[in-house]
């Protein structure tokens, strides 16, 4: 009975929801990811996204045991997938994060710790529709660990130290001029002669 009224109640939300869409649609500016979600629209996606995670998701414990070496291959993980938006630290403060709309949510903050550790695993292993956060996982979601992995590491993130930010700097994926400016300097050090390169802004 009280799936059936919690069924009810998510697709009157969605009829809701896309009534709203309909209507805004009509007005100039409604969809520009300039705009900042007003605190209501943060409310009401959290809440649906909630309620649409099925309930037996956030039921689950971290089958994965927190241990250092977890931690470090969450770490190595993220900066190589997921800082280029969320950053090292989990802030969310990167070129990328705020354009986003909504944009990237702060790792650390209590509305995201504050979430069920299955629900975390279920945002990471099959994404957010309708905003930048993708389907990560990769096979059944018994079988992604990589992505439990992650979720001790967003409980790390409110104490995360200096260094562990510095050693994930090593692992972030490389610009273009980075790159060139690396194999330039592995040749160097190869004993090539090295043209210097010039660099346009």
């Amino acid at each position: 009975m009280f799936r059936r009224i919690k069924t009810f109640f998510i697709i009157f939300l969605f009829i809701l929801v896309a009534a709203l869409l309909t209507a805004l649609w009509l007005l100039p500016g409604m969809f520009s990811a300039k705009a900042t979600p007003p605190e209501w629209e943060v409310k009401a996606a959290r809440f649906i996204r909630h309620l649409a995670t099925p309930s037996h998701f956030l039921k689950m414990t971290n089958p994965v045991l927190s241990s250092s070496e977890a931690l470090a291959e969450a770490r190595h993980h993220f900066a190589d997938h997921c800082a280029t938006c969320h950053a090292n630290d989990g802030s969310g403060k990167t070129h990328m994060g705020p354009n986003f709309y909504p944009p990237v949510p702060d790792l650390r903050a209590p509305a995201v710790q504050a979430m069920a550790d299955g629900e975390l695993f279920y945002v990471i292993h099959y994404g957010i529709r309708f905003t930048g956060m993708p389907a990560w996982g990769k096979g059944l979601p018994e079988e992604d660990l990589d992505s439990w992995k992650l979720v001790h590491l967003i409980r790390h993130f409110p104490n995360i130290t200096p260094e562990e930010i510095a050693e994930m700097k090593l692992y972030n994926p490389l610009t273009r001029e980075e790159r060139e400016q690396q194999e330039t300097l592995d040749q160097f050090l190869s004993g090539e002669d090295v043209v210097p390169q010039e660099h346009h802004h």
